[in-house]
C-alpha cells in the first residue's frame, strides 16, 4: 500500500489513445522525471496538462497528463493517468519509464483493491467494477452498474440495521433487566423480526439465479443418438451454418460450441457427439463428452426424430435428463410420425427448417428461465458464487434462531446466531474480510483496473 504502482489501462494493440495509469504517493514525482511541460506538482488537482514524455532529452510522445490529488480519486491516492497515442511501441516505452523512475507494476486489480482497502468502495461495489467490464450485453451492464451505485449495498446494510438494533434490545434485556423502562423482547416480538429478516434474505436468494443467468447466461447442451437433427438445431439458433450438417451418422465427433443472446440473455450452445455405442475410438471419446456434459450444462435439449421409434439409447437419455432443467424436442414433425412417448413426458414438435418449432422452442426457454421478467433496473441480483453462499449461510443461521424461538432457548443463545448472522451479511459487504479472500478476488481483474 506505500508503492506507487503502474499499469497500462487500456487494452493492448493499435488504437487512438492508450493509458498508463500511476497511483501513489509518489506518482507526481516520479511523472514530473519524464514529463516535458508544466511542474505536475504545482498544478491544480483534475487537470489535464499537455507536453511530451521524454526519455533523456529525445521526445518519446506527445500527451496529455490527467492530475487527481487525494482523496477525490479512484484509489483515494494521488493519481496520474498519461494519455498517449495508441499502439504497442509508445505505449511500452511510456510505461517502462514510468516503471525505471520509481513505480511498481501493478497486480491484477491492485487500482480497485486499494479503493476497496481504503474504504471508498466496498466488497460487493468492487465486484460489480469487474462485472462492467466483463458485461457483454445490456442486462449485465445494468445490472452491473446498479450494484456499483449502491443498490444491493443499501439492502444489506438495511437487513444489517435491523439485526444491529435486535442485538441492541436483546443485550439490554440481558445485562439490565432490572430498568422498567427497557421494552422486554418477548419471543413473539422476536419471532416477528426473525421471520422479517428471513423473509428479505430469502427474496435475494430467490432472485439469485436470475442474477447467475444475467452475468454467465445459459449453458445449453444439445443432446441425442447420431442424426436426430442437434446440428442443424444449433444452425437454425444461430441462423448460419456454424455446424456440419450430414446425412452420415456421427459427422460431430467433438463439442461444438457457439453464442447468442435470447431477451438480453446470453446463451451457450453446445452441440455434441451423437450418443450410441460405437467401436471408433475418436467417436468414443466425443460420446463420453457428450455424457459429462448433461451432467454440468444449465439446461439440456433432448433431441429425438419424430419418424423414428424410440431406441434404447433414446429411453436411456430421457432416463438421465429426467433431474435436471431439460426439454424434449421433436424434430422432423413433416415426416410422418412414428414415436410413441410416454403419456407423461412433455415435448415440443418442431423442424429445424421452420420457423414455428425454433420459435415454440424459445418460449419454452424463456418460461422455463422467466426471461421476459427480469429487469434491468432491479439492481438487487447477487451475482456470484461467493454473495450466494454468505446469504444461504445467513438464511441458515437465521432459520436456526426461528426454530429455536418456541423451543424457548434461552436468549444469550439465540443472540450467538442473530449475531453470526450480522457477521455475515459484514463479510458480503467486505466490513470484515480475510486477507486471502480479499487477494484471491481481485487476482481474477483485469490488469490496470
Amino acid at each position: 500500500m506505500e508503492d506507487t504502482i503502474a499499469s497500462i489501462s487500456t487494452a493492448s494493440g493499435k488504437g487512438a489513445i492508450s493509458i498508463v495509469r500511476i497511483s501513489g504517493k509518489d506518482s507526481l514525482k516520479i511523472v514530473n522525471k519524464i514529463f516535458k511541460g508544466k511542474n505536475l506538482e504545482k498544478v491544480k488537482s483534475h487537470t489535464i496538462n499537455y507536453g511530451y514524455i521524454i526519455d533523456q532529452d529525445q521526445i518519446i510522445d506527445e500527451v496529455l497528463v490527467m492530475v487527481m490529488l487525494a482523496p477525490k480519486t479512484y484509489t483515494t491516492e494521488n493519481v496520474v493517468e498519461i494519455n498517449c497515442h495508441g499502439g504497442i511501441a509508445t505505449t511500452n516505452k511510456i510505461f517502462s519509464l514510468v516503471i525505471e523512475n520509481g513505480a511498481r507494476i501493478a497486480e491484477p486489480g491492485e487500482f480497485t483493491k486499494r479503493a476497496f482497502l481504503n474504504g471508498r468502495i466496498n466488497l460487493l461495489e468492487a465486484e460489480a467494477v469487474q462485472d462492467l467490464i466483463s458485461s457483454k450485453s445490456e442486462k449485465q451492464r445494468a445490472i452491473a452498474i446498479n450494484s456499483l451505485n449502491g443498490r444491493l449495498t443499501n439492502i444489506i446494510k438495511t437487513e444489517r440495521d435491523k439485526i444491529l438494533n435486535l442485538l441492541a434490545n436483546i443485550a439490554v434485556n440481558i445485562d439490565y433487566p432490572e430498568y422498567e423502562d427497557n421494552k422486554e423482547v418477548t419471543n413473539e416480538d422476536l419471532m416477528n423480526q426473525v421471520l422479517n429478516i428471513k423473509k428479505d434474505l430469502g427474496h435475494l436468494l430467490e432472485n439469485a439465479s436470475l442474477g447467475k443467468i444475467i452475468k454467465s447466461g445459459i449453458d445449453i447442451a444439445l443432446v441425442g443418438r447420431p442424426n436426430v437433427g442437434k446440428s442443424s438445431l444449433l444452425n437454425a439458433f444461430l441462423n448460419e451454418e456454424k455446424a456440419i450438417v450430414t446425412d452420415i451418422s456421427g459427422t460431430t465427433r467433438d463439442l461444438i460450441e457457439a453464442k447468442t443472446t435470447m431477451n438480453g440473455i446470453e446463451l451457450n450452445l453446445i452441440d455434441t457427439a451423437g450418443i450410441r455405442k460405437t467401436n471408433d475410438q475418436v467417436e468414443k471419446i466425443g460420446v463420453n463428452r457428450s455424457k459429462k456434459i448433461i451432467d454440468t450444462a444449465d439446461l439440456i435439449i433432448l433431441v429425438l426424430n419424430n419418424n423414428e421409434e424410440l431406441t434404447f439409447e433414446d429411453q436411456e437419455l430421457i432416463k438421465k435428463i429426467q433431474k435436471k432443467p431439460h426439454i424434449i424436442f421433436l424434430n422432423k414433425n413433416d415426416l410422418a410420425k412414428k414415436i410413441n412417448l410416454p403419456s407423461d413426458i412433455s415435448f415440443i414438435s418442431g423442424n429445424t427448417k421452420e420457423i414455428n418449432g425454433l420459435d415454440n422452442l424459445k418460449k419454452e426457454i424463456i418460461n422455463l428461465y422467466h426471461l421476459d421478467k427480469i429487469e434491468e433496473k432491479d439492481g438487487t441480483y447477487l451475482s456470484n458464487i461467493r454473495q450466494i453462499n454468505l446469504i444461504k449461510k445467513a438464511i441458515k443461521d437465521i432459520t436456526k434462531v426461528a426454530d429455536d424461538i418456541p423451543k424457548n432457548m434461552p436468549i444469550d443463545m439465540l443472540e450467538i446466531y442473530i449475531r453470526d448472522v450480522w457477521e455475515t451479511l459484514g463479510l458480503l459487504i467486505g466490513e470484515t474480510y480475510e486477507d486471502e479472500l480479499i487477494d484471491k478476488l481481485f487476482q481474477n481483474f483485469c490488469l490496470g483496473k
